[in-house]
């Protein structure tokens, strides 16, 4: 086949089986497979050519590190809410005050999501052990850092989610799951030293990757989409 020729089901397929795995297995990822995935995602396009990412991937010791650093300040933070003071997240990735129909979605998600868990409203500590989650990468064997040159400008974040979305499409190419996550965001003072960032970088987010849980019932949680009619403005 013509490198130029696309097989469009594939495209697709890929595209719309991604989601945001929960739970992942005790399965290896090679190295030189998630070195192909980076190398697909940089062709990702960015402004002028920048290509302002960059990635610090997390395995063995050094994934297991920084779960155990986090999840002992996530504790804390529970115990302490004086903390929150500490850890702040670097840029607004939600608004400040949530309005329609933004509020509403999230409110669904959150709720679709502890349903099917069985956790409700009032159950503190199982919400607290399911955010957790997050800082266990899910159990996923890959953890992914992503910063940004603190030079660079608010576009870059645009070219950064384009990276990210070509890295979790190919990852579907390969059999593998991702779930891109912000909740690491207000921990950056303990992942940047961790990962050996330098102080120009900020954090943009984080990454689980690996092998999703098919057995594991969190992974059947899919959210909705919105009709392309309630988004799209036809001009003729």
């Amino acid at each position: 086949m013509n490198p130029r020729e696309i097989d469009s089901a594939s495209v697709d397929a890929a595209i719309t089986s991604r989601m945001s795995a929960r739970a992942f297995l005790d399965k290896p990822v090679e190295r030189n497979v998630l070195a192909h995935l980076l190398e697909v995602a940089s062709r990702a396009p960015s402004g002028t050519n920048t290509q302002p990412w960059k990635v610090y991937v997390l395995q063995g010791a050094s994934r297991d590190g920084l779960v155990n650093k986090v999840c002992a300040a996530h504790d804390a933070l529970r115990a302490d809410p004086a903390l929150a003071a500490e850890y702040r997240e670097e840029y607004d990735y939600y608004p400040e005050k949530w309005v329609s129909p933004y509020i509403d979605r999230r409110r669904e998600n959150g709720w679709g999501l502890y349903g099917l868990l069985g956790i409700t409203k009032g159950d503190k500590d199982r919400m607290h052990a399911q955010h957790q989650r997050n800082f266990r990468f899910f159990d996923a064997p890959v953890g992914l850092m992503f910063t940004l040159d603190r030079v660079m400008g608010r576009g870059s974040l645009v070219d950064y989610g384009m990276f990210m979305q070509s890295l979790m499409v190919a990852a579907r190419g390969h059999g593998l799951h991702t779930c891109p996550q912000a909740a690491w965001n207000g921990f950056a003072k303990i992942i940047m030293p961790h990962i050996g960032a330098d102080d120009s970088e900020m954090l943009v987010c984080g990454m689980s990757l690996g092998y999703a849980d098919p057995d594991d019932k969190v992974n059947d949680f899919h959210t909705p989409r919105e009709a392309v009619s309630s988004f799209t403005h036809w001009l003729d």
